[in-house]
């Protein structure tokens, strides 16, 4: 009778440590982007690469699925993605949606609006520069920045935001 206890003691354990090392399941992200958008792309890339399972749909007309989501008009970027009841609104990290899908804050979504470089399928690499720094590229005849500052923000209910992450 101890020695089945004991057994069944250790069964439980390893399954409580199994269960502890294997994370939950993400749920799929649905990715609309404008037809032939190489930065949309390699964002939908950059979910794939964190865990996503990604169905992406391509259409000329992102108004109307920004009006779907109810983006609000002065966060909009390019592409634009639904999760779990929430949008996701430009090039958002994939840890930063984890993390939302995680805490499940009263909120529409996230946001990074416009297309700040540096953020997921926005880089530009550089030997010197790995973390949110601004670099000049001078290899070219015009200096450009090669990241730039960025914040994602939370959108609530009420479409007020707050800073969620900066970059």
């Amino acid at each position: 009778m101890l020695k089945r206890l004991a057994c069944t003691l250790l069964l439980a354990a390893a399954s409580q440590a199994h269960a502890l090392e294997t994370p939950p399941a993400l749920p799929p992200i649905a990715v609309f982007m404008p037809t032939v958008c190489l930065a949309c792309i390699d964002w939908a890339e950059h979910l794939r690469q964190h865990g996503f399972t990604v169905k992406v749909t391509q259409t000329d007309d992102m108004d109307a699925v920004k009006r779907r989501l109810k983006v609000p008009k002065d966060l909009e970027a390019v592409p634009s993605a639904s999760i779990a009841g929430y949008f996701i609104e430009g090039h958002v990290h994939a840890d930063q949606i984890k993390e939302l899908l995680q805490e499940k804050p009263k909120a529409r979504g996230l946001a990074v609006p416009g297309l700040p470089l540096g953020a997921p399928g926005r880089e530009y690499s550089s030997p010197i520069c790995q973390t949110a720094c601004t670099v000049l590229d001078t290899e070219t005849a015009a200096p450009r920045v090669r990241r730039e500052f960025y914040e994602t923000l939370l959108v609530l209910p009420d479409g007020q935001t707050s800073t969620w992450a900066r970059h």
